[in-house]
């Protein structure tokens, strides 16, 4: 070192391809980005693509849902007698007045088996937060062997006795019950394999049977067998898969015989379920279903409007282009 000459100082160099160059980059949103630039012509054919895409698909898919054959009833004003009109929720408590009612349904399409009896549900709540946590999943699944029930209450112990199942949602079974004859010919109704299997065989034990299970003061909907594991207790496993939306179907049954236009189908039923103390409604429902399930319009109706959308905007794009070529 000279005199009179100050030291340089040392330089630190960071390799271009080191870590702390990178976030250095990272943080200046430096980084190398693709920047596509679009043309009109490009805007304008993916739009007209998109919607000679969409149109089709949502076409052939309103059409099959249009190919479902549906018969939907309402029963619950009807099932009650006139004397109890003004007042449905003392008839339906009186357990000394008889229930049984009888319905008649036309069929007015040819009607291919299988056809699926659902019961509906409206302005019936299952989303309830209070009502959906009101179960234990392990004591559906190992019985008396889970003792963490507090889940359940008000349902967890009846009479000093634990409840299986316990919980609301099992204490609100739903319980009428249909028959139906055409002509003089009761029709048979499959009531196996109405649960998802994923239910029976992974979420209800094999080994789990109803114990004091709508014993109390205060009944809320069906019985269970105590002799018939929960595992096969397959109307229990459907309304123990609860609804997102006030306005639901269950399946209750199959009939695996066709049913003739104009057939008269006679349905003698057994209106048990209150849901007059809430204002809810009851229906029953016949239909067939096709490759895309059961009648549903809304996503052949929700292909076709974006597709019909994405058209007319390719149109609107190419007169502003040709308006304006600086678009």
């Amino acid at each position: 070192m000279e005199l009179g000459r100050p030291s340089s100082p040392a330089v630190r160099t960071i390799p271009i391809d080191s870590p702390i160059s990178a976030l250095n980059k990272f943080k200046q949103q430096n980084l190398p980005a693709c920047k596509p630039v679009l043309k009109p012509s490009c805007v304008i054919t993916s739009f007209l693509v998109l919607g000679f895409i969409f149109v089709p698909i949502g076409l052939t898919t309103l059409c099959a849902s249009r190919t479902v054959v549906e018969i939907v009833d309402r029963y619950d004003s009807g099932c009650v007698p006139g004397a109890f009109r003004s007042n449905k929720v003392s008839f339906i408590k009186d357990t000394s007045l008889p229930k049984n009612c009888s319905r008649i349904l036309k069929v007015r399409k040819h009607m291919k088996a299988p056809i699926y009896i659902y019961y509906q549900l409206d302005n019936y709540y299952q989303n309830h937060r209070r009502y959906v946590k009101s179960r234990s999943d392990q004591q559906l699944l190992h019985g008396l062997k889970s003792n963490n029930t507090s889940s359940c209450e008000p349902e967890e112990f009846n009479n000093g006795l634990p409840v299986v199942p316990c919980g609301l949602i099992a204490w609100s079974l739903f319980n009428d019950t249909y028959t139906f004859i055409r002509g003089t010919k009761e029709l048979r109704i499959n009531r196996r394999n109405i649960a998802w299997e994923s239910d029976r065989d992974s979420k209800f034990g094999k080994h789990v049977y109803p114990l004091n299970f709508q014993n109390g003061t205060l009944i809320g909907g069906g019985k269970l067998d105590p002799h018939i594991p929960l595992s096969d207790q397959e109307d229990l496993i459907v309304w123990m898969r609860t609804a997102a939306l006030p306005s639901f179907r269950k399946l209750y049954g199959r009939i695996e015989e066709d049913l003739e236009a104009d057939d008269v189908i006679a349905v003698h039923l057994m209106n048990n379920y209150n849901t007059y103390s809430f204002g809810g409604k009851k229906k029953l429902v016949l239909s067939t279903s096709s490759w895309l399930g059961g009648r549903n319009d809304f996503l052949g109706v929700a292909y076709i409007f974006v597709g019909g959308s994405s058209i007319i905007l390719s149109i609107v794009f190419l007169l502003l282009h040709m308006k304006n070529s600086r678009y």
